[in-house]
């Protein structure tokens, strides 16, 4: 194995907690429960190491089912598997935590998390209704906990040894820095969406300051428009590596010090997202310098509603993208 392909098994310890993030991670939101067993069954045959789930993708019973085959198959063992999962909006008053994540575990069939994030860092009302909203179709949020008080409760999960870290999503870096400020456990990752079209310098500067992972989702573009993937400086150094412009995206994403998130439903493509090497130092410069597009895709981190979940049917059609 030459030193270039080293780059797919990179795995970042953490300053925060215990154990070792893998670069590479593979996203479970995947609408259909069938195709999320199989998507998750393939990235792990495939090599991926860190499947990063969520309450409220409302698939995590399928992902437990295909990490257990892996098990049961002895291909796999739970020390090997880094396992992050999300806090739902809905549950982030402190006595709703313990219960969410004891809700996840028993799903996962799991006795602990590598990583317990907050999936945004807005309250919604309590209760079973995912996306609770008012007469007028508008969101109900809660005011009545702070994210402190949210992020206290997870402090208080990792002394109960159910989740070895804990961690932030969707967040900017003014609330980022607010809870770093206070918190006596400080996060080990943050999920942001990133790619060369918003590639979040600023905090990722603060995050490598404070010892924090930046997990970054959506790192394909999420096949939006403008495509990341499609962009003249990504195409051309794909051209001149022999790898695809997705290859060169997330490789560029582990070199500059981040994790990152993919999601697929085809073989070929998960296969495709795990096979990168390392970029020359050249191309990582012209990355940088040479794109101009900014722009983000999720706005979530404005409102707390993600923009990738399906709100109501699932899509037929699950693109190679990123999770949210």
């Amino acid at each position: 194995m030459t030193p270039q392909d080293t780059l797919r098994y990179t795995r970042i310890p953490l300053a925060h907690g215990s154990g070792a993030i893998p670069a590479v991670g593979f996203g479970t939101l995947i609408p259909d429960p069938v195709a999320t067993k199989q998507a998750t069954r393939t990235a792990l045959e495939v090599g991926f190491r860190h499947l990063d789930c969520a309450e409220r993708y409302g698939n995590e019973t399928a992902v437990g089912e295909a990490i257990q085959d892996a098990f049961k198959a002895g291909t796999l063992q739970r020390r090997d598997l880094f396992v992050t999962t999300k806090l739902w909006n809905t549950n982030h008053r402190p006595e709703r935590i313990k219960p969410a994540l004891e809700a996840s575990l028993r799903r996962l069939q799991l006795d602990y998390v590598d990583c317990y994030i907050i999936h945004t860092p807005f309250a919604f009302q309590p209760g079973e209704d995912p996306h609770p909203r008012d007469g007028h179709g508008q969101v109900i949020y809660d005011s009545g906990v702070t994210l402190l008080e949210t992020w206290q409760g997870l402090e208080r999960l990792m002394d109960d040894g159910r989740c070895r870290s804990i961690g932030l999503s969707d967040i900017g870096l003014g609330k980022l820095r607010e809870i770093v400020a206070a918190a006596r456990t400080k996060p080990a990752a943050v999920q942001v969406e990133s790619h060369p079209y918003l590639p979040e310098w600023e905090l990722l500067d603060f995050c490598r300051e404070h010892g924090i992972v930046v997990q970054a989702f959506a790192a394909l573009g999420h096949a939006m428009e403008p495509k990341v993937l499609d962009d003249p400086v990504i195409t051309t150094i794909a051209q001149r590596v022999g790898k695809t412009p997705a290859q060169v995206a997330l490789a560029w994403a582990v070199q500059r010090g981040t994790a990152f998130l993919t999601t697929s439903t085809t073989p070929r493509r998960i296969r495709e997202n795990f096979d990168i090497s390392a970029l020359p130092e050249d191309a990582l410069r012209e990355i940088r310098d040479s794109i101009k597009t900014n722009i983000r895709f999720n706005a979530v981190v404005e409102t707390g509603v993600p923009g990738f979940i399906p709100q109501t049917a699932a899509r037929a059609e699950h693109k190679s993208t990123a999770s949210h």
